[in-house]
């Protein structure tokens, strides 16, 4: 009797000592991650990079995870309320839009950290990751206007977001930058899904004489990339994901945001316990941000290519900074 009297004192403590050193999450401890996008996870841009980043998170940190795509304000607070109720750890609400849904679902889910790609809104459980797309959009600025025939360029964008309109205005600057007089059209479909307005728009463009278009419009875009195509007379431009190979003959580069990198590197601290909500600032020097030539085609010159790896240096090292351009 005395042994089984002991044998259940030890079983007791260490149940005890288990439960009591163990980080609870959710229902069942596991640590739960969501993600909200405005698009399909089929674009091949923003929203497939961020679930992407939601699988690295899962594959990386054991983490359960849930995605749902949605599409209006209503169901970006309905979404972010459910998943808090749920007792999610991380939810991420994937563009600048998600912002105002955040600060009003945030105060009512304290245990769940609420974190927007885009803007700067933060709380006691709210925080935003702000890219410094402007950065690698500048430099494409100056790769397009190298190879741009006819002097007259362009960007196409889904709808008028201020991160959009500010990476255009960067791009140009970077045109600018070598080529004062060039010219820059502007163009934007109206959403982000539909692939035949995106298709319309770029061959509307290349009816104007552009003959380089820079697009950042998710699945929208890939009706440009078609049109740039089958024109086969101007070059494009990806954003957001690596999109070189999306039509890799006409694709001059991408400018890209390594979603996956920054998604592990939040949601590691929230498992951890010490993630702080704030603006997470990611740019060129903690390399989230980043230009990246189509390695398919080879039409930058060595002279291009080294001006501009001169000046991604510069801008890393704090001795370069970009000019400022008003935004399109």
């Amino acid at each position: 009797m005395v042994k089984l009297l002991r044998l259940f004192v030890i079983i007791h403590t260490v149940l005890l000592a288990t439960a009591c050193g163990t980080k609870t999450s959710g229902n069942d401890g596991a640590f739960r991650v969501a993600l909200l996008t405005p698009g399909p996870i089929s674009d091949q841009a923003w929203n497939s990079s961020a679930y992407k980043g939601l699988e690295r998170i899962r594959d990386s940190l054991g983490a359960e995870i849930s995605h749902i795509q949605t599409k209006t304000p209503a169901e970006f607070e309905e979404n972010f309320r459910q998943y808090g109720a749920k007792g999610y750890d991380l939810v991420i609400g994937h563009g600048f839009e998600f912002q105002d849904a955040a600060q009003r679902v945030g105060p009512e889910y304290p245990n769940t950290i609420y974190v927007t790609t885009g803007g700067s809104g933060t709380g006691p459980n709210i925080a935003a990751l702000s890219f410094a797309f402007d950065e690698p959009s500048f430099f494409a600025g100056i790769a397009a206007a190298s190879v741009s025939q006819n002097g007259v360029m362009a960007v196409l964008g889904g709808t008028e977001l201020p991160p959009v309109k500010s990476s255009f205005a960067a791009f140009e600057a970077g045109a600018r930058s070598v080529r004062p007089d060039i010219q820059i059209l502007t163009a934007f479909i109206g959403n982000w899904d539909d692939a035949a307005a995106g298709k319309e728009q770029a061959l509307a463009l290349m009816s104007r004489r552009a003959d380089v278009i820079f697009q950042n419009a998710d699945a929208a875009g890939l009706g440009a990339f078609q049109a740039v195509r089958e024109r086969g007379k101007a070059w494009i431009i990806g954003a957001n994901a690596d999109q070189n190979q999306v039509a890799p003959e006409v694709t001059l580069g991408s400018v890209v945001i390594d979603l996956p990198h920054a998604f592990l590197l939040v949601a590691r601290e929230v498992q951890d316990g010490s993630f702080t909500p704030r603006v997470v600032h990611l740019d060129t020097k903690s390399d989230v941000v980043r230009w990246v030539p189509n390695p398919s085609v080879q039409v930058l010159s060595k002279m291009v290519t080294d001006h501009i790896d001169g000046l991604r240096a510069q801008l890393i090292a704090g001795t370069f900074t970009l000019p400022m351009a008003s935004a399109p």
